[in-house]
């Protein structure tokens, strides 16, 4: 009979088996946390139609949202105007007295792509005020009623329109706040932002400003983000934490939105001095501005989570001091399960300096007990960007090779069905970060490469608290649970549970922090910007290195045939991974395919000079989709015959001249003083028109001022023949008056006039988009645009 082991032997052999429970239970731990900090983040439970009257119901909400978007309704058309009389007739039966305010109002923000001049409105906002008992001031309500010409609007912004009305009609069955509440339904925000900047500047309501929560949509579905807030917002996102019921945001979104050129009525609001917070719901993009932002395709749930966070929120604002809300600094924030966690601004570095000197701490320590040498720490160091440049650019491949085989992805904010390319990217990323550590781990060790990791998210933890604080925290505090972590395995015992309890700790906090943002970061920025998501994977990854490393066969000690299979059941993740991801992209090209209920998107516009009877084509698209290919051949410039597009080169295509109309240009009075000629002109569409323009030849005059409809514009001159221009959204049809002042340059000024309607199935040689081709959402997209030019 042979020789019975050895107690140490038994002691050798069941390593294997005490490391692969420990991974085991650490997995379980991980997907534990993650399911929970995902599922806090989807969209609550919808409550019925007979849910308590005191109560948001996205059912009762819904019942407004196709008499909202039951067609498109551009600002200025009669569709709008049906809108608003509902919106009236809702705020009546409500008990309250609206307002509607009919004005011209001016484009907030920056000068927009007039030529050097300024983009107005003629604007219908509806105000109704609650009074409150006690107010210390006003809480502004927010959505817009408008949608763009290519749609609807079902969720931009039928949700935040409705939402309103629903709490509205909630705040009014119970008892009275403290602070007044005003109820804001503005015009023209697709256009130009100009309701919002009507009602901030001049509105009576808003004399004493206030706290505005605006109320957006960019998609169908998904969780609703607060994305935007005022500066020194700490006391506002306190509210915030406490007051919505559901709440999700990160103060992360608030940094990337600011640097962004978007804008929202929000931005209007901000520009006026008032305070408040700004939130959608993101997912779904493919429809964002198209024909099928239908009511149909909202999801109830997001409109659930609108309407629970507005009234919550409602009621908190209403209820307390709203002169208490000045902070002085910005809050960092973020979800947890169960809630918002945040701490003030100025922790931010300090935090971050912290965790670096952990680090360092954690590096000195592992080094002075021989667990790793100074040249394997550096080299860990090194090696641990090799993933956090890879994976982000391959996720950048992928999505350009995707593209390529499916062109018309590059017309969509996102794809139609994202949900395989997004796992497709994240499949990716762990392939890279799986690869990169089976070949760095025998000759680097796994400690080096931890501890390499969590320096760079140290780092970059410092370089975000100097120059965008509110997202250190998402690198700031994975590595300060590292840091403290290795030191808590450090000075434990290497066989006992400490070591493993502390690793899956810090991989949970890595989880917490950077999950959410991985799946919010998807929809935000779509799969153009899939390589973003794909990085903060990877940081991911590379805080939760020491449970990456349980999962990895040992081979210390071992030699020959023995170290080299274990070498290569390491790589087999890695191998997986990468198979999974080429898998995953190519199950999302078989099922997001092109068909009626997800047409390819198309760009397609047409312009007529009703002065020498030219017409042509013209597109936005890069590379001309099969359906588009049918009326444009080449690019052509467009800056010197229709500068009202705002583009100085499409694609274009020739194009049989319609029947149609320039708007008229009437000369009112014409006079010359001290050699400068004043004229005042009458601008007026020949026919139902979403917007106007004029633009003059600055090579014929220079403009030194003007005005559009009693309303002094700025004078900038811009390069180019029409160097400055007005652009007017929902004209009256008495048209509008503009008066310049001008310094001629020669004996005749050229002005050039241009209208633009939608819809292009009337006009000569065009063909109806078949089934499966569809519209981009763009703010031209089938526009019909006619100019002249006018010497005086």
């Amino acid at each position: 009979m042979g020789a019975s082991p050895s107690p140490a032997a038994d002691h050798a052999l069941s390593r294997p088996r005490r490391r692969t429970l420990a991974a085991l239970a650490a997995l379980v731990a991980l997907v534990a946390v993650g399911a929970s900090a995902l599922l806090d983040l989807r969209p609550p439970a919808l409550r019925p139609a007979d849910a308590p009257a005191t109560e948001f119901s996205a059912e009762r909400a819904y019942t407004h949202v196709p008499l909202v978007a039951g067609r498109p309704h551009v600002a200025g058309s009669p569709a709008n105007d049906a809108v608003r009389a509902h919106l009236e007739a809702m705020l009546r039966d409500l008990g309250l007295e609206p307002q509607v305010q009919d004005t011209v109002a001016e484009e907030a923000g920056q000068l927009s792509g007039a030529a050097g001049g300024a983009t107005l409105a003629r604007v219908r906002n509806v105000a109704a005020r609650l009074p409150g008992t006690d107010p210390t001031g006003t809480v502004f309500l927010v959505a817009h009623y408008d949608a763009v010409q290519t749609g609807p609007g079902g969720n931009d912004d039928a949700a935040g329109v409705s939402a309103i009305l629903e709490t509205a009609r909630a705040l009014t069955s119970g008892p009275r706040p403290r602070n007044d509440i005003v109820f804001v339904f503005t015009d023209a925000e697709e256009a130009c932002l100009c309701g919002a900047s009507a009602f901030a500047d001049d509105h009576p309501l808003a004399a004493e400003k206030g706290v505005v929560l605006n109320l957006e949509a960019r998609g169908r579905t998904g969780p609703v983000i607060m994305f935007e807030t005022s500066p020194e917002n700490a006391a506002l996102v306190g509210v915030f934490g406490r007051g919505a019921p559901h709440p999700v945001g990160t103060s992360f979104a608030v940094e990337v939105y600011r640097a962004l050129p978007n804008d929202t009525d929000f931005t209007a609001f901000l520009d006026a001095g008032f305070v408040g917070l700004n939130s959608a719901y993101l997912d779904g993009g493919a429809i964002y501005h198209t024909p099928l932002d239908t009511p149909a395709s909202m999801d109830r749930a997001s409109l659930q989570h609108h309407g629970d966070n507005t009234l919550g929120l409602a009621r908190e604002f209403g209820r307390i001091d709203l002169a208490d809300l000045t902070a002085g600094h910005d809050a960092t924030y973020f979800p947890v399960p169960g809630g918002l966690a945040r701490y003030p601004g100025w922790l931010v570095l300090p935090l971050a300096l912290l965790a670096l000197a952990g680090v360092v701490v954690l590096g000195w320590l592992a080094r002075r007990r021989g667990r790793v040498t100074g040249r394997r720490l550096a080299a860990g160091f090194g090696l641990a960007l090799v993933p956090t440049v890879v994976a982000p650019l391959g996720a950048q491949l992928l999505w350009a090779a995707i593209t390529a085989i499916r062109p018309g992805y590059a017309e969509l904010l996102d794809p139609y069905r994202p949900i395989w390319y997004r796992l497709a990217v994240l499949a990716l990323a762990a392939a890279v970060l799986f690869t990169w550590y089976a070949l760095t781990r025998r000759t680097v060790g796994p400690a080096a490469l931890a501890i390499g990791g969590l320096g760079w998210l140290a780092l970059l933890g410092v370089v975000l608290a100097v120059l965008v604080p509110g997202g250190a925290y998402l690198t700031t505090l994975p590595a300060l649970a590292g840091a403290l972590a290795g030191l808590v395995a450090l000075t434990s015992r290497p066989d006992g549970p400490v070591p493993v309890i502390a690793v899956t700790v810090t991989a949970a906090v890595a989880v917490v922090v950077l999950l959410p943002t991985v799946v919010l970061l998807f929809p935000a920025l779509g799969m153009g910007m899939g390589g973003v998501a794909a990085l903060f994977a990877v940081l991911l990854g590379l805080a939760a290195l020491p449970v990456v490393d349980l999962l990895h066969p040992e081979a210390g000690g071992q030699r020959g045939m023995a170290a080299l299979r274990a070498r290569r059941l390491g790589a087999l993740p890695a191998g997986a991974a990468a198979l999974v991801a080429v898998v995953l992209a190519g199950v999302g090209l078989a099922v997001d395919r092109f068909d009626a209920a997800h047409p390819a998107p198309t760009h397609l516009m047409y312009a007529l000079d009703a002065g020498t009877g030219q017409a042509r084509w013209l597109s936005h698209e890069s590379d001309p989709q099969p359906w588009t290919g049918e009326y444009v051949d080449g690019r052509v410039s467009v800056a010197d015959d229709f500068p009202g597009i705002g583009d100085d080169e499409l694609l274009g295509g020739p194009a049989e001249a319609a029947d149609l109309p320039a708007p008229r240009l009437d000369v009112l009075a014409d006079t010359t003083t001290a050699g400068e000629r004043t004229l005042r002109l009458r601008l007026t569409p020949q026919r139902q028109a979403r917007l106007v323009t004029l633009h003059v030849d600055t090579s014929t005059a220079t403009v030194r001022s003007a005005q559009v409809a009693g309303r002094p514009v700025p004078v900038e001159e811009r390069e180019g023949r029409w160097g400055f221009g007005v652009v007017f959204h929902a004209p009256p049809p008495e048209g509008i008056e503009i008066t310049l002042t001008v310094e001629p340059r020669a004996d005749q000024i050229a002005l050039r006039a241009m209208d633009a309607s939608d819809g292009l199935d009337s006009l000569p040689g065009f063909r109806p988009r078949p089934p499966e081709v569809g519209v981009a959402g763009s703010h031209s997209s089938e526009m019909l645009a006619v100019a002249r030019t006018y010497p005086l």
